[in-house]
């Protein structure tokens, strides 16, 4: 189970008073904890306001909320965030716990920014670990799960997850962690916050104004004997600096990086001052990876999908005539999205030795595509089809969330 807060936070009831803005925030909790929503948004117009949910990666827009209860909805959330309700001019961050049913609490990341209609807030949902945290269950297959297993449990070296915002990528790092969570290990975590908790490993979040820089972090957790070192975000020089020579000296650790694919990776820590060798000699895996939506197994509906189409998508020619393909059709178990939850997709590049050699080289990206076309590692889109071929996802989904590159 995930360990509280540090520094533990207040509980605060959602509903404290029972007037019509509270109320109406009890009410936006309840949709958004059903819904399993992941952010509320609360937006501010110029002839009104509303709110909207963020579901499996797509914004919903709930009912139009009373016009005149903006401000007071708005107030309440800072009041609960204990933000400064009398400032309004620059942006305020804040986090707060509330009791939404007896027993049951849930956390929240709190973001207020001053917009020309008011302010608008952003709550995003600290939700707890998955109770599953397996590699299949992260959407890695079968051939990938054995790899990304032996990267993660070398004694050093350094392992890469990358995507953009919101593909996942912090979740995948806790799976690795919780993987080898044991007493016997020593985790250390830096992260820009630390948001989800996991009992048995010691988390630093990073604090800028005070010059706890992911660098400055890094550097002081090296002296608090890690076996494992998990870095939210590689985003500048210094910090990959440090986080290689931590990988060449007996260290295992894992990081984020923001890339397209698996070989962008190496392009992108090159280009931010990296010595090739000492990337060539730390680096063990590369992962990439973006969410699909899972369709709703209650209401999906079979599709015709052209031949045209498949081959521009990239099917393989076996595959023409094989499976039957879904598409979202929508009901009430799925609030008429036709999707129920998201699953990944992954890009998976062990670091070969002839990819040593091509870093050591600075071989361009193109090369390295061909490389790793040559070991046979697939492309994010190809992994995204595999999902539609066994009916978890839709064409449409797919060819919305991956590139057609062709690694």
């Amino acid at each position: 189970m995930p360990a509280p807060l540090s520094p533990p936070l207040p509980t605060e009831p959602v509903l404290a008073d029972d007037g019509p803005a509270a109320r109406l925030f009890a009410a936006t909790l309840d949709q958004a904890a059903a819904r399993g929503a992941s952010d509320i948004h609360i937006e501010p117009s110029e002839r009104g306001w509303r709110i909207r949910l963020r579901v499996d990666g797509a914004l919903h827009e709930m009912p139009a909320p009373p016009a005149h209860l903006r401000d007071a909805v708005v107030t309440r959330v800072k009041v609960l965030a204990r933000l400064d309700i009398a400032e309004r001019r620059v942006p305020q961050d804040g986090r707060l716990r509330l009791t939404v049913a007896p027993g049951r609490t849930e956390d929240y990341r709190v973001s207020a920014l001053p917009t020309t209609h008011g302010e608008k807030l952003a709550l995003r949902r600290l939700e707890a670990l998955p109770a599953d945290l397996s590699l299949a269950s992260l959407g890695f297959d079968a051939r990938q799960r054995p790899i990304v297993e032996a990267a993660i449990r070398a004694p050093h070296g350094l392992v890469l997850v990358t995507g953009p915002t919101g593909s996942g990528k912090t979740l995948s790092l806790y799976a690795f962690l919780h993987l080898l969570n044991e007493p016997s290990r020593n985790i250390c975590t830096v992260e820009d916050p630390a948001e989800i908790q996991l009992a048995g490993v010691n988390q630093v979040s990073v604090r800028e104004k005070t010059g706890l820089t992911f660098a400055a972090a890094l550097r002081a957790l090296l002296r608090q004997d890690p076996d494992v070192i998990m870095v939210g975000e590689i985003r500048d020089h210094e910090t990959a600096d440090v986080a290689l020579k931590a990988a060449q000296t007996g260290h295992l650790v894992l990081a984020t990086l923001h890339t397209n694919d698996a070989p962008s990776a190496i392009g992108r820590l090159i280009n931010i001052g990296v010595a090739p060798y000492s990337l060539s000699a730390a680096l063990r895996l590369v992962t990439a990876q973006r969410l699909v939506r899972r369709l709703c197994p209650l209401c999906r509906a079979p599709e015709q999908i052209s031949s045209a189409a498949r081959a521009a998508a990239g099917f393989a020619h076996e595959a023409e005539s094989t499976w039957t393909a879904y598409t979202a059709a929508g009901c009430a178990a799925c609030h008429g999205a036709g999707y129920a939850g998201r699953i990944g997709v992954h890009q998976v590049m062990p670091i070969s030795s002839a990819m040593r050699d091509l870093i050591d080289t600075q071989a361009s990206g193109q090369t390295m595509v061909e490389q790793a076309r040559s070991e046979s590692i697939g492309s994010l889109r190809e992994a995204a089809l595999a999902r539609v071929l066994d009916g978890t996802t839709s064409l449409a989904e797919v060819l919305a969330a991956t590139d057609p590159n062709p690694v």
